[in-house]
């Protein structure tokens, strides 16, 4: 079930990205702050990222028996990434604007194919078999695919708040998704 989900969070992220211009996605109205496209960017990258942790728990023999941390229990009993605007330590323009809307639709399709790949793959895995997250803990492959769905739905927040800058600038009337 949470992994339908992880995929139907990507999937809102495709079907929002409908009614956005690449100048919309290209929108920064404050320049430490990311604009849309660049915050699209970074969920299909982190998801990207995520997914190779899948892989890497699933080709690892070595146990690990580390646990998640508190934050990381507390987030994976309320299924959800806590309410927290991190600060990335790297420079906000790290995260590079995107050149197209087809490179983020493309991005999105790569991220739903593997993870429809992963979402059969991962349930005979060795749940010992782990990934350590900096901030959550020991995550297995269960762990990882599920945390690609928390952590986009994490986005969607910011999302919304950058959705208001858009209609604040003039640049949309105020029916985003």
């Amino acid at each position: 079930m949470l992994k339908t989900d992880s995929m139907a969070i990507i999937e809102q992220y495709k079907q929002s990205l409908a009614g956005y211009t690449i100048d919309q996605l290209r929108y920064k109205f404050q320049e430490d702050v990311w604009s849309i496209g660049q915050m699209y960017i970074h969920v299909i990258e982190v998801a990207e990222e995520y997914i190779d942790h899948i892989q890497t728990c699933t080709m690892e023999t070595q146990e690990k028996h580390g646990g998640k941390t508190e934050d990381g229990t507390k987030a994976f009993i309320e299924k959800v990434w806590p309410d927290v605007r991190v600060k990335l330590e790297e420079p906000v323009n790290r995260t590079r604007n995107p050149k197209s809307k087809e490179e983020i639709i493309a991005g999105l399709e790569q991220v739903l194919k593997k993870m429809r790949y992963w979402e059969e793959h991962v349930r005979g895995t060795n749940q010992a078999c782990k990934v350590r997250h900096g901030w959550f803990g020991w995550l297995n492959a269960r762990d990882w695919f599920e945390m690609i769905g928390m952590h986009s739905r994490h986005h969607l927040r910011q999302k919304a708040r950058l959705d208001e800058k858009l209609v604040e600038a003039g640049l949309c009337n105020n029916s985003l998704n």
